[in-house]
């Protein structure tokens, strides 16, 4: 898709992204990664790495109204959402800075290979 974010066509694709992201963000506790990530690099046209940090910053929002929606509902252990905070504070700076780092060819098949992963993960399981 290849053209402004800003025109008509490029908006809807966008919030329908988004919609998709959320609503399976919401359902099954994926959006970023594992959603926008392809649709922002195969249908928007995005670059892997802008694809990556694009993602991370829609889940602001994603996550702080899932995890209050949640929260209402006293689904979420706080000790454990604090330490897993803990662990992401530390690493999210180191692998963006890897991130940064990595050509665009080899974080595509990295990416690839952690979906492939966590898909056969869950079918084990």
């Amino acid at each position: 898709m290849k053209e402004p974010a800003t025109s008509p066509r490029a908006v809807v694709t966008l919030a329908l992204i988004g919609l998709l992201a959320g609503l399976l963000s919401g359902l099954l506790g994926v959006g970023g990664g594992v959603v926008m990530v392809p649709l922002l690099v195969g249908v928007v046209g995005l670059s892997q790495h802008s694809a990556h940090a694009t993602s991370l910053a829609a889940l602001i929002p994603i996550a702080s109204v899932g995890a209050t929606k949640f929260a209402l509902e006293g689904s979420v252990d706080y000790r454990v959402a604090g330490l897993l905070a803990v662990g992401a504070l530390v690493g999210a700076p180191l692998g963006a800075g890897l991130m940064a780092r990595i050509k665009e060819g080899l974080l595509k098949v990295l990416f690839g290979v952690l979906m492939v992963g966590v898909g056969v993960q869950l079918l084990w399981s």
